[in-house]
């Protein structure tokens, strides 16, 4: 057995699209079933977003909290945000992410994980980038607005936010994922051994 997802496509006999929004759209495909039958999916269809762990000299994580109206709730975050151009450059989606939220650049940045969030709904990739080597970006803050002219701003020490992920106090998914993985990187191989920043994504391809 090799432990690798593989690519694979059913056949659509039929589809819709029910919902088109601004950033996101709901599509319905009849799907052909391994047994002949075939099957209604419906799933949200999302542009792919970016992530950022920036974790500074001191082993802190730079989070942001922030509402969320689905979930009803305020969460702690990492920098995250959506690929708005299609083709664009994650790399560089992620430098904008973490200079518009945090108003911080880094030098050293590495890919830390690819996930899909909730493939049985969604079909939203993200790439999770680890940014070191922190410092206040030039110019001007960025001019937030809505949920984001809300938001708090911290740095929080990384074990901090590993007790949080374990002990059911932090929720969101970038940030679990992102934590726990510098966690496993740093236990493991070290952050040298993690892909460069520039590293090909099938999920969502990209020119460098």
């Amino acid at each position: 057995m090799e432990l690798l997802d593989t690519p694979e496509e059913w056949q659509v006999v039929g589809t819709t699209t029910p919902f088109q929004g601004n950033k996101t759209s709901v599509r319905a495909d009849d799907v052909v079933m391994p047994n002949g039958t075939v099957a209604r999916r419906d799933y949200q269809v999302h542009p792919g977003s970016v992530a950022v762990v920036a974790l500074d000299e001191r082993d802190r994580v730079l989070v942001l909290k922030q509402y969320r109206h689905p979930v009803r709730m305020k969460l702690w975050e990492i920098p995250a945000g959506l690929l708005d151009v299609p083709g664009e450059n994650p790399l560089h989606a992620a430098q904008r992410e973490l200079y518009e939220e945090a108003h911080v650049k880094a030098e050293d940045w590495r890919v830390l994980t690819d996930v899909y969030t909730t493939p049985g709904g969604c079909d939203e990739a993200v790439r999770i980038f680890l940014a070191r080597e922190l410092s206040e970006a030039e110019g001007e803050r960025f001019e937030v607005a809505e949920e984001e002219a809300d938001m708090e701003l911290a740095r929080v020490p990384l074990d901090e936010l590993v007790r949080g992920v374990l002990a059911g106090e932090l929720h969101n998914n970038c940030l679990v994922v992102g934590v726990l993985s510098v966690l496993a990187a740093r236990t493991g191989e070290g952050f040298d051994a993690l892909r460069p920043a520039e590293s090909p994504w099938p999920a969502r391809p990209f020119e460098a």
